[in-house]
C-alpha cells in the first residue's frame, strides 16, 4: 500500500537526509530524475523546444537543473523567471552554461511552440493559489499551456499540497513529477484533478519519514489480499449472510440495485427486508425476502438507508438496524434520518462497527457544514465525532476511520456520478462487512471494486447504475485472480 506524507514531515525528512549528502546532491537527484520524465514526454530531446517555468524556490532550481540536463543533450531550454531577484544563482547559471535562455521579462520566442512546459513557480510550501502579478503572467500563457503537455515540479503552483485545496488560479499539469513521497493533495479534492498523473522520484526520504502517513493508498493487491474467498468447508451462512433494508413502495430501483451490489459481494446469502420484496424477489431470485427488519432472521450486517423514505416507517427500520448487534452501513435516508436526536442514544450504544457513506449534501446535514477544501480533515472531523468509519463519496472517494487513518480510492471516476450508483456500492459494503472484513477494509475494498466497475462499464458509453452493477463481477474476478 502507498501512502502520503504531509508537508511537515517531508521537510523533515529532506532535512535529516540532507545531514548525510554532499552539498547540493538531493536537489541533483531530483533534477535528473525530473529531466527524465521530461525527455521520456518528448518525442525526441535534441532540437525540442522546453519552457520552463520558474520561481524562486527549490521547485524553480529543480526546473532549472532538469533543464540544464537537457540542453546539454542539445533541447532548446527557454527559462521564464517570474522573481528575478530570488532565482537560485547556481541552477541559473548551470542552465546559462549548458545554452539554455532565461528571460525575465515576457516568454521566450520560442514560447509558443513549446513541445512541453514546465511548472517550477511555487513548491509544496505554497497556499492560496498564483498571486498577482505572477497570476497574470500564467494567464498569458494560457494558449501555450493549452497546446503543450505541462509537467508539474513536485505539485501544480496554487495547489495545496496538504489538503488539495485550490482557492484561486493554479496550474492543470498533464503530469506530476513529484520527489520522495506522494502528497496528500495531489491524490484528493481538486488538486487531485489539477495534478493529472502522477510519477513519484525516489530521492531517499523513504526511511526518513517520521510519525503516521496523512493517507493511505490501496492498490490491487491490498484488495485481492483483503477479499475474502470460500473455502472448501463453507456453506452458504458461513460465508456470511447480508441484510439489506433499502427501498419501498416508492423507491423499489434503490432496492434492486442495493440487492444487485450485496450480491457481487463474497456473502453466501442476501437476505432483504422492506416494502418493495416483491420487486426484489422478481429481479433476484437467489435473496431471501420479508417486509421488516425484525422478520428477516439472522445476519452478520445490515445494509440500510437507499430509497428507504424518512417517514415513521423508515425511522423504525433504520432504530431495528441500530438496535443490531452487527456492523451495519447506513446510507442516503438512514443518514438524513441520523439528525433526528432520537437515535443519537442508538448511535451511541451500539458495540458493532458503523459505516455511514454520505456525498457532500449528505454530510452537511450530518456534519452542520459541507467538507469544504479539506476533504481529508472533512471526513476525520465527522468520523471521530459519530465513532464511525466515513466513506465520504466523491471523484477520490476518502474512508475515514474513527482512530484517525484515512484512505483515499484511486479507481474513482466521474461517470460514478449517477443516480443509484451509491445504493450499488453499499450493498457491496455489507456483503464484504459480511464476509468478514474490517470496517474500514471493507469500506475501501467496496469503494476500489466500485470504481473499476464504474470504469469499465463507461467504456460502453453513458453510464447506469445498473450498468454498474452488471459489471462488478468482471470487476471481482480480474481481481482475485491476481
Amino acid at each position: 500500500m502507498r501512502t502520503a506524507w504531509r508537508v511537515a514531515q517531508v521537510r523533515a525528512a529532506e532535512e535529516s537526509v540532507m545531514k548525510t549528502l554532499p552539498g547540493g546532491a538531493l536537489m541533483q537527484r531530483a533534477a535528473a530524475g525530473l529531466a527524465r520524465r521530461i525527455a521520456d514526454t518528448l518525442p525526441r530531446v535534441y532540437g525540442s523546444r522546453v519552457l520552463l517555468l520558474v520561481g524562486p524556490g527549490n521547485n524553480g532550481a529543480d526546473a532549472l537543473y532538469a533543464g540544464a540536463r537537457l540542453a546539454a543533450r542539445g533541447a532548446r531550454v527557454d527559462a521564464l523567471v517570474f522573481s528575478p531577484d530570488r532565482v537560485h544563482r547556481a541552477a541559473a547559471e548551470a542552465l546559462y552554461r549548458a545554452g539554455g535562455r532565461l528571460d525575465d521579462d515576457a516568454p521566450g520566442p520560442s514560447a509558443g511552440r513549446a513541445d512541453v512546459v514546465v511548472d517550477g513557480i511555487l513548491g509544496i510550501g505554497g497556499q492560496g493559489g498564483l498571486r498577482e502579478p505572477i497570476a497574470a503572467r500564467v494567464a498569458d500563457l494560457a494558449d501555450v499551456l493549452h497546446r503543450a503537455p505541462v509537467i508539474a515540479v513536485d505539485v501544480p503552483s496554487g495547489v495545496d499540497a496538504d489538503t488539495g485545496a485550490v482557492t484561486g488560479m493554479a496550474v492543470h499539469a498533464d503530469i506530476t513529477v513529484t520527489f520522495g513521497a506522494l502528497k496528500p493533495g495531489l491524490l484528493v479534492g481538486a488538486g487531485a484533478v489539477h495534478a493529472g498523473i502522477l510519477e513519484l522520484i525516489d530521492i531517499g526520504l523513504e526511511d526518513h519519514l517520521d510519525g503516521d502517513p496523512a493517507l493511505y493508498v490501496p492498490d490491487a493487491a491490498d484488495i485481492a489480499g483483503w477479499w475474502p474467498r470460500p473455502r472448501a468447508t463453507d456453506n452458504k451462512y458461513s460465508r456470511g449472510v447480508v441484510g439489506v433494508a433499502t427501498g419501498s413502495d416508492k423507491y423499489p430501483g434503490a432496492a434492486v440495485l442495493s440487492t444487485a451490489g450485496a450480491l457481487a459481494g463474497p456473502a453466501g446469502l442476501v437476505r432483504y427486508a422492506g416494502s418493495a420484496a416483491h420487486v426484489v424477489r422478481y429481479h433476484h431470485p437467489p435473496v431471501i425476502a420479508t417486509e421488516k427488519v425484525s422478520d428477516a432472521g439472522r445476519v452478520q450486517a445490515w445494509v440500510c438507508g437507499s430509497g428507504l423514505g424518512t417517514d415513521e416507517r423508515g425511522y423504525g427500520e433504520l432504530r431495528a438496524v441500530l438496535g443490531a448487534p452487527v456492523p451495519a452501513i447506513l446510507d442516503a435516508d438512514a443518514l438524513t434520518l441520523l439528525a433526528d436526536a432520537r437515535l443519537a442514544d442508538w448511535m451511541r450504544e451500539r458495540d458493532a462497527p458503523t459505516v455511514v457513506t454520505p456525498h457532500d449534501g449528505e454530510f452537511q446535514r450530518m456534519f452542520g457544514g459541507a467538507p469544504g477544501d479539506d476533504r481529508i480533515g472533512a471526513a476525520k472531523a465527522l468520523a471521530e465525532r459519530i465513532d464511525a468509519t466515513v466513506l465520504l463519496k466523491g471523484d477520490r472517494t476518502i474512508v475515514a476511520t474513527p482512530d484517525g487513518r484515512v484512505f483515499v480510492n484511486p479507481t474513482g471516476t466521474a461517470a460514478l456520478a449517477t443516480g443509484g450508483s451509491g445504493d450499488v456500492l453499499a450493498g457491496l459494503l455489507g456483503a464484504l462487512l459480511a464476509g468478514g472484513l474490517q470496517a474500514e477494509h471493507a469500506a475501501v475494498a467496496a469503494a476500489y471494486v466500485h470504481g473499476l466497475a464504474g470504469r469499465r462499464a463507461a467504456d460502453s458509453g453513458p453510464v447506469t447504475a445498473t450498468d454498474v452493477a452488471a459489471h462488478l463481477r468482471e470487476a471481482v474476478r480480474t481481481l482475485t485472480r491476481r
